[in-house]
């Protein structure tokens, strides 16, 4: 059962107990873990570590709204999984135009990052894999949806969401897009990601890259399978 109540020393903990809450995926054959960059690349460390499997990176960018950044109109991830708000976009009367320009320049973005993080490698083949998306926590689960999306269009046979803080609203909207959801905890008082970490800093680009360099049992960093 769900802890509604646990909280975490930091991401590395929070990846700890996902990955005991995964474990039954330990050992499979095909298995890839993805980190959503930046904050979910420490779980997925810890995830992949102890389930034997190699670790990657998954982007994705916020779309926000043109006259208020930060707000959010949807998500779009590597390999162009999309996500829109339909009721926010209908609301600021929002048009196509600028929903593609918004698209064009955070996929711009997020190709420049996967190459700064991959240090040159090829994008993943992820046909026939299993593959387990990490982050640090989901709040709308936008970012998450779009990036299950774009591992479903690039082949993926199986698609587990893993987090370590969700709300059960945002869990229950995920578990129509992936094939199996894993939350460590649901606050019934769910505010924010952040609230369940004591140290909850903002993950850096070196931070990434030197995780993503360092193997996990499943000796990563993955490279391009052919």
């Amino acid at each position: 059962m769900t802890d509604t109540r646990r909280t975490f020393r930091d991401r590395h903990e929070a990846g700890r107990v996902l990955a005991q809450d995964l474990a039954h995926y330990r050992g499979r054959a095909h298995l890839l873990v993805l980190g959503l960059a930046r904050g979910g690349v420490p779980i997925g460390w810890e995830v992949a570590s102890l389930l034997q499997a190699p670790l990657d990176v998954c982007l994705v960018r916020k779309l926000g709204v043109p006259q208020w950044p930060e707000l959010a109109m949807g998500a779009v991830a590597t390999g162009g999984g999309v996500v829109l708000n339909d009721d926010l976009l209908a609301s600021l009367d929002i048009g196509e135009e600028q929903i593609r320009d918004a698209v064009t320049r955070e996929t711009a973005e997020l190709h420049r990052r996967e190459q700064a993080y991959r240090g040159g490698r090829d994008a993943l083949k992820l046909t026939g894999l299993t593959v387990i998306l990490v982050d640090d926590g989901i709040a709308t689960g936008s970012s998450m949806i779009a990036a299950v999306r774009s591992v479903r269009q690039a082949g993926a046979e199986r698609i587990v969401v893993g987090v370590p803080v969700g709300p059960a609203s945002a869990c229950r909207q995920l578990r129509r897009e992936a094939d199996d959801v894993v939350c460590s905890t649901m606050p019934s008082d769910f505010r924010a990601v952040g609230q369940v970490f004591e140290d909850f800093h903002q993950v850096s680009d070196d931070e990434v890259r030197d995780l993503l360099a360092t193997p996990t049992d499943g000796r990563g960093p993955v490279i391009n399978n052919r």
